[in-house]
């Protein structure tokens, strides 16, 4: 744990480095509303920044208010999402939408409490909406914060693999008391992480606190424990990725159509699904609401079932 006194000088470097450094993104704009904030920060769940920008862009081109999302064909909705990944947030965040018109007078709330209540928003979600775009001096923790915590105050390479309250206890001593200093290091300490305080390749020669480490004071230790990264070729997810990308083209498809147009993709590699798996897949993107079964009583996830995007 720092020392108290040492605080101030930790709030200002890096608060000073995240106002000269931080990457110029539109949700971060002054002129980026609430609802900006809050499609970002869905989008962003466990997705690089590179690749949310082009969708953040069109999304809010389409949709720059909750009820523009709210009234849109959910079908519109998957295939705006293209290739982000975890597809049920887009349908989480128009659930969120049509809640905010139906409760909110059709404004994104400014409370933690009236957040963590939406579909699809968490603890970390409501805590950096509130933080971000109101401005209120919340406990922000995701895993690039408690990166940079655990090595710059614990002198561990890498926090554990949960959050644990220890963390969030920590989290909570390093939070400035000042709100407006307190949302620009929450902003600071994650810029940090992403940028520079990396898990793989840290570069300490650019960080404005290293000489206050206590990782690299204990003389940089290896990680107590070995992280392992997700499997994605052969998966299921992988599979019902290329399974939505053809429903978002074509809109339709039997479930033969699917099979031959995902093979010839050659986005699978040397990889051929056996029927379980197509059946495991299928069932599951209906069971999600993604796809929807013709007829609706079709149970048997066959070769000559047509599925399509709902709504």
């Amino acid at each position: 744990m720092p020392e108290l006194g040492s605080l101030p000088t930790l709030h200002r470097r890096i608060t000073d480095w995240f106002h000269h450094e931080a990457r110029d993104l539109p949700w971060r704009d002054p002129d980026c509303g609430p609802w900006g904030v809050m499609v970002s920060e869905f989008m962003l769940q466990q997705t690089p920044v590179v690749r949310v920008l082009p969708v953040w862009t069109e999304w809010m081109r389409r949709w720059p208010t909750p009820a523009d999302l709210a009234a849109e064909p959910t079908s519109e909705v998957i295939r705006a999402w293209g290739r982000l990944g975890y597809p049920r947030r887009a349908l989480r965040l128009q659930a969120a939408a049509q809640r905010i018109v139906e409760q909110h007078g059709g404004d994104v709330p400014d409370t933690e409490a009236e957040l963590l209540a939406l579909p699809g928003v968490g603890a970390y979600t409501a805590a950096a909406i509130a933080c971000f775009a109101f401005e209120i001096p919340t406990v922000v923790v995701d895993t690039n914060i408690r990166r940079v915590h655990a090595r710059l105050v614990s002198g561990r390479a890498l926090p554990e693999k949960s959050l644990t309250r220890a963390e969030s206890a920590l989290a909570q001593t390093l939070l400035p008391e000042d709100p407006g200093t307190a949302c620009a290091w929450n902003a600071g300490v994650m810029e940090l992480g992403a940028l520079v305080c990396t898990a793989r390749s840290p570069r300490c020669g650019e960080c404005p606190v290293a000489e206050l480490c206590a990782w690299r004071t204990a003389g940089m230790p290896e990680p107590h424990y070995q992280p392992r990264g997700q499997s994605w070729a052969g998966t299921d997810r992988q599979l019902r990725g290329e399974i939505m990308a053809v429903l978002r083209e074509n809109g339709s498809a039997t479930g033969s159509e699917l099979q031959s147009v995902v093979a010839s993709s050659g986005r699978l590699g040397e990889h051929t699904p056996e029927p379980d798996q197509w059946r495991r897949c299928l069932s599951s993107l209906v069971a999600d609401q993604l796809a929807e079964r013709r007829p609706a009583d079709a149970d048997d996830d066959g070769p000559e079932t047509t599925y399509s995007l709902p709504g």
